[in-house]
């Protein structure tokens, strides 16, 4: 049963902070849509997810500590109790059925760093049936659109099955995020296991991303930075007029609120929109306006030149 620490590559004593930062290099490095030559990384980028999805849940982190449950969160292989009297009870005597919680004696083997207990209990040997094993998880991966992402519009996906089911996307998305689909993974005899959705961020022609911010560069021509004016510009949530004051120069920027990634804390970050000016290269107008006019500025002297 592969360990899911040398999965991820970190020691047991790795923090949560280093466990998430090795999941997101190999993640990264087997990602299906780099590796389509490569059959093998599908099945080794599906290891690591499990690996992380096991070890990011502080709960199930520290049953596999304790060897309660194996690398793929099924429960451990039960202890045998075979005949003899080599156990024994607090008050000297053999272990009955019907009087110690075994439950607890069970959990005290366990926590002992997976240490195996040599012999049987009581007289007549007591053997504790493992509980019906889940089935595994499966991992998926769900490409989001950037303006869906930014606008948190739900998406739909296909599960193994061949059924589609519509996902809510969470405050705070970006690639790597992941969302667990409770009981849409294989079936088992304990019941499904789950669904492990990772989504991927998708790129945009001219939208970038800065934290909860969407940056734009726009161009604008040289009357509308000349002159000043509203002039339309794209956000996620659609187009809006935006105020332009005369004498605007390129690289600046104006903001717009409330138009980027919603944040883990529910609030809409803005846009950010830097102006860059846009002067045709052969148009006589403008090269007749210059020839009879000239800026007389030293807008360089602060660059000491």
């Amino acid at each position: 049963m592969a360990d899911p620490y040398s999965l991820l590559g970190v020691t047991r004593s790795a923090t949560e902070a280093e466990i998430k930062s090795a999941y997101r290099k190999l993640a990264k490095e087997l990602h299906p849509d780099k590796n389509k030559d490569n059959p093998k990384a599908a099945d080794k980028f599906s290891a690591v997810t499990n690996a992380y999805d096991l070890l990011s849940d502080k709960d199930k982190r520290a049953r596999f500590d304790r060897g309660e449950i194996d690398g793929d969160g099924n429960p451990a292989a039960p202890f045998g109790f075979g005949g003899g009297g080599g156990g024994r009870g607090p008050s000297g005597g053999g272990f009955e059925s019907g009087g110690a919680d075994f439950g607890d004696i069970f959990e005290g083997l366990f926590g002992g760093a997976g240490r195996r207990a040599g012999g049987g209990f009581g007289g007549g040997g007591f053997g504790r049936q493992a509980p019906p094993q889940k089935g595994a998880n499966v991992a998926y991966r769900l490409a989001v659109q950037f303006v869906d992402a930014a606008t948190l519009a739900p998406q739909r996906i296909t599960l193994q099955d061949g059924k589609t089911i519509d996902l809510k996307l969470s405050a705070g998305v970006e690639t790597g995020t992941q969302m667990r689909l409770s009981g849409k993974g294989q079936a088992g005899p304990g019941g499904a296991g789950d669904a492990i959705v990772t989504v991927e961020v998708k790129s945009h022609p001219f939208f970038r991303r800065d934290g909860d911010n969407v940056l734009l560069d726009l161009p604008i021509t040289l009357d509308e930075a000349v002159k000043g004016g509203k002039v339309k510009v794209p956000t996620v949530d659609g187009p809006v007029m935006l105020g332009v004051t005369a004498g605007a120069t390129s690289g600046k920027t104006l903001r717009l609120r409330g138009r980027g990634f919603t944040g883990k804390d529910g609030q809409r970050g803005d846009q950010l929109v830097t102006l860059q000016i846009d002067v045709p290269a052969d148009d006589p107008a403008i090269q007749a306006l210059v020839e009879s006019w000239q800026d007389q500025r030293a807008v360089r002297a602060h660059l000491g030149v």
